[in-house]
């Protein structure tokens, strides 16, 4: 593997104990570096791995459906995990006090992270390591080139750091090892009593716009190379039109690799080469963007983190006469004047995700109908963390903050309300795609629920 990958966040004790994985953001068995690493480790010591996930009771106000499609793909994980001779702990609370209690109870050596730039946890993982006297590594098994490895700042747009990432490509963008089993158990631990957990937690059970899983997900990603890939240059824009991946959810959650499913669109540039570019300028140049985003600038959650040209705009036009001022709730249950952005919404309430196209305008408009830029930014930030399957995501945090804040963009002739800020219209919409039908397509989502 690429040993850049991995990096020493504390050097601790080095004794004879086992090798523990916490994982978090990657939650699958095949295709995931740091699974492996830490494998590496524990066969060069000649001791168990572990592999460990923490729950905590609330996330960014995620939903009880994400919590369902994330713990339904962590159960297939304990599947294959155990196949593996790898037991896998579930626990439960803070993890400031369940990692280092595991990890003291298992005289654990040697402790492995998954790399994440959200501040929260951060945060968690500052907490943790205070508590452990353990060696610890923390490896970018998400980005197909480690977010350090490309840059060691913030970068100003995708022109910027698209030659970075494809300099490191060749070296990147390899075939994965197979794992194989390890050859100790470690001692035993209870498994998860998975059916009464989802019990406690889903007792109305929420419906799952998809199914969740490794084996869903790269289902879900044959189903788009095969039948959606040959028009995606061409129809991608267009959310009348199901030419995406649906691929963000098994993404986000870590369940799928993006460098697997990169090498697997890669088989199809001879055949279609103008949608395999495009599909991985999305999948590597845009999503890595959004890592690096989150990574150096500490505000990405803020206006803040906007970059100057567009907080003075926004400042300058603060007190423009806004036509229409909804509050959260009218938002959150689409009670506006504007058809297009009430599709919009539903869409995120029944199936978990807007359209991406369709998404920068919903985000656009809420800065048009709120008070100001920071209370647009919490609410929309707010509405896409608990719909969204994909949300309390780089990605997400970026998209908002390049609708709203200018972020990756550049100056626009000047507006009402949005001053520099780059605007969308109604009119624009319904010049690039059916705004009937796309309306129409939403309300046929309203009689499957």
């Amino acid at each position: 593997m690429e040993r850049r990958r991995v990096r020493p966040v504390k050097e601790g004790k080095r004794g004879r104990g086992p090798v523990l994985y916490w994982m978090q953001r990657e939650q699958r068995v095949r295709e995931n570096w740091a699974l492996y690493f830490a494998s590496v480790l524990a066969r060069e010591s000649d001791v168990p791995l572990y592999v460990c996930f923490n729950l905590v009771p609330d996330f960014l106000g995620a939903l009880p459906r994400a919590y369902l499609f994330m713990l339904e793909g962590l159960r297939e994980v304990e599947g294959e995990l155990a196949e593996l001779h790898i037991p896998f702990v579930l626990l439960r609370g803070q993890p400031k006090d369940t990692i280092p209690d595991l990890a003291r109870d298992l005289e654990a050596s040697v402790v492995v992270t998954d790399f994440n730039p959200l501040n929260i946890v951060r945060a968690w993982k500052k907490e943790v390591l205070q508590r452990l006297t353990a060696t610890v590594f923390e490896v970018d098994a998400r980005n197909i080139v480690p977010v350090w490895v490309t840059s060691s700042k913030k970068e100003y747009g995708a022109f910027t750091i698209r030659r970075k990432i494809h300099r490191h490509l060749p070296e990147c963008l390899g075939e994965f090892p197979k794992l194989g089993k390890q050859p100790y158990l470690g001692r035993t631990h209870r498994t998860c009593d998975w059916e009464k957990l989802f019990a406690e937690l889903f007792p109305e059970h929420p419906k799952l716009p998809c199914t969740p899983g490794y084996a869903a997900g790269m289902r879900a990603l044959r189903e788009f190379l095969e039948e959606r890939l040959p028009h995606y240059a061409k129809q991608r824009n267009d959310p009348t039109v199901l030419a995406t991946s649906l691929l963000s959810p098994y993404l986000h959650f870590g369940q799928i690799s993006a460098q697997k499913v990169a090498l697997e669109a890669l088989k199809f540039r001879e055949k279609y080469p103008e949608s395999v570019d495009a599909f991985l300028e999305q999948l590597i140049v845009r999503r890595e963007l959004a890592e690096n985003f989150c990574t150096y600038e500490e505000h990405y959650d803020t206006p803040s983190g906007f970059p100057r040209w567009a907080q003075e705009t926004l400042k300058a036009h603060r007190n423009d006469h806004r036509p229409y001022l909804y509050t959260l709730e009218e938002l959150e249950h689409a009670k506006t004047h504007d058809p297009l952005w009430n599709a919009a919404q539903r869409e995120l309430l029944l199936a978990g995700r807007i359209h991406n196209y369709v998404r920068m305008y919903w985000a656009k408009k809420i800065l048009e109908w709120s008070e100001n830029e920071e209370e647009a930014l919490r609410r929309a930030i707010d509405l896409n963390d608990r719909y969204a399957l994909d949300g309390r995501d780089p990605n997400g945090y970026t998209g908002i903050a390049w609708a709203i804040g200018g972020v990756h963009d550049r100056p626009f002739p000047e507006r009402r309300i949005f001053g520099k800020i780059r605007s969308m219209t109604l009119e624009q919409c319904a010049r690039k795609f059916s705004v009937e039908r796309y309306i129409a397509r939403v309300e046929e989502l309203s009689k499957d629920s």
